[in-house]
């Protein structure tokens, strides 16, 4: 794993810092993998899997797509990939230092989303008895 150092140092490469949260939340999947992976280590069908969770009528993720959402988010430090060397391949994904500082950030967006975008009056009251 890489030191804290380095990881604050990739995301310290922006000038504006909307452009810079944007960078990093931007993209198909990225706000829903930091989310997922506030638990812990997960590896990357259980990503694939979680991402498809509650998404009603979603299809199938490409590979591709959620590969390059994984590679940008380690290379901004957000995540760490954790090769176990082994065969068959054993990878897992986890939180770094810095993607957990974002999680307050995200956790009130998952509630504004309760509030305000989520349709079903039940889901709404179960999500917000959660908190």
């Amino acid at each position: 794993m890489k030191s804290s150092r380095r990881e604050t140092a990739k995301l310290r490469q922006f000038d504006c810092p909307l452009f810079g949260c944007q960078k990093i939340v931007s993209g198909k999947y990225k706000l829903r993998i930091l989310w997922d992976l506030q638990h812990g280590p997960l590896r990357y069908g259980e990503i694939r899997h979680g991402l498809l969770t509650g998404n009603t009528g979603a299809k199938d993720i490409a590979p591709r797509v959620l590969s390059r959402e994984l590679k940008a988010l380690a290379t901004l430090g957000m995540i760490e990939r954790k090769d176990f060397k082994v065969v068959p391949p054993k990878v897992e994904y986890r939180l770094s230092a810095e993607g957990q500082s974002l999680m307050p950030v995200i956790a009130r967006l998952h509630k504004w989303g309760i509030q305000h975008v989520v349709r079903d009056a039940a889901l709404r009251k179960m999500g917000l008895k959660r908190e």
